[in-house]
């Protein structure tokens, strides 16, 4: 079986969500709270010694799917030709137990309503058999994702597959390659507790 991923540069990502924007627009995703794509923002450290961090997060297709396992219904699969894991929603009968097992919040559902179908981050599977790369990647101006055969993208990019504030990669090994965003510089020296007085 083929394994493709994706590559993310948290020093590139400036959370400006064109790749949120293009997803929902090329998969006609109604405005609401289904996101196959996300970008999370979140700050560490004490005022004034704060770090904004900025991650984009898609499905990361891993090559052992708690997803797929926790689904009383089969409705997840993993094809063989891109290692893309995908929902049958025919077969979907809402448990949310992917949802609770996947560490990634992959799994989408349009509201909190009992029964509502899973829908999820489909590799562009459309796109693939086109030639074409994910939507996400093309529409990242920053040029902080790219897309195409895991050993590849390890062989290019090193085999990081965690960040800080991350899950164990261990249980899921995501199809993915993570670059940290650069250490903070201090541009300006300064006194942050003579700035505080």
């Amino acid at each position: 079986m083929s394994q493709y991923g994706f590559f993310i540069d948290q020093s590139r990502c400036i959370g400006c969500n064109a790749c949120l924007i293009a997803c929902k627009q090329w998969h006609d995703i109604p405005p609401g709270p289904v996101k196959w794509m996300r970008v999370y923002q979140w700050e560490k450290g004490l005022f004034p010694n704060t770090r904004l961090h900025i991650l984009p997060i898609m499905c990361f297709h891993c090559e052992n799917p708690l997803c797929m396992k926790a689904c009383p219904n089969d409705a997840i699969h993993k094809e063989s030709r891109y290692g893309a894991v995908l929902v049958d929603p025919e077969k979907c009968q809402g448990t949310r137990k992917c949802w609770k097992a996947c560490p990634y919040g992959a799994p989408q559902f349009e509201g909190d309503d009992p029964g509502l179908k899973m829908s999820k981050c489909t590799m562009c599977m459309d796109r693939l058999e086109q030639g074409l790369k994910p939507i996400c990647v093309l529409s990242c101006s920053m040029r902080a994702l790219e897309f195409g055969p895991l050993e590849d993208l390890q062989q290019k990019y090193g085999r990081l597959q965690r960040l800080e504030d991350m899950p164990k990669e261990s249980m899921t090994r995501p199809a993915v390659v993570l670059k940290a965003h650069d250490s903070k510089k201090e541009v300006i020296g300064w006194d942050p507790l003579k700035t505080l007085e």
